[in-house]
């Protein structure tokens, strides 16, 4: 059974930083890419940033040049390091661990969110 657990959501003022962690835990040989969403009150669940296994990383528009995905490949953990923040940013964040690889097959998994409010 593999798990998504994400952390490090919470209350930041704008213009504020904060880091998001997100750590595949089980039987696990490999991840092919790791993938944040966002989904704000009312609002569709959106791409956020994406990387591959070999670093590969895409951006939404919204968040080019103030956040930044990086990944631990020996951990199974993913970051998002937003900067800059804005109240437009206010969602709740969810991690997608997509093609893990493991005893059973391959699995697309999904954690359970951490929310980020940006308010003053």
């Amino acid at each position: 059974q593999v798990q998504v657990v994400e952390s490090g959501g919470g209350l930041v003022q704008p213009g504020g930083s904060l880091r998001l962690s997100c750590a595949a835990s089980g039987s696990i040989f490999s991840i092919d890419a790791m993938v944040w969403y966002r989904q704000a009150p009312g609002k569709q669940r959106d791409l956020v940033a994406r990387i591959s296994g070999g670093g590969r990383t895409n951006y939404a528009d919204s968040v080019k040049g103030r956040f930044t995905i990086s990944r631990d490949n020996a951990k199974n953990t993913v970051y998002l390091q937003m900067n800059s923040l804005k109240p437009e940013d206010t969602a709740v964040y969810y991690c997608n661990a997509v093609g893990v690889h493991t005893p059973n097959g391959p699995l697309d998994v999904w954690g359970q969110g951490t929310l980020v409010t940006v308010s003053s």
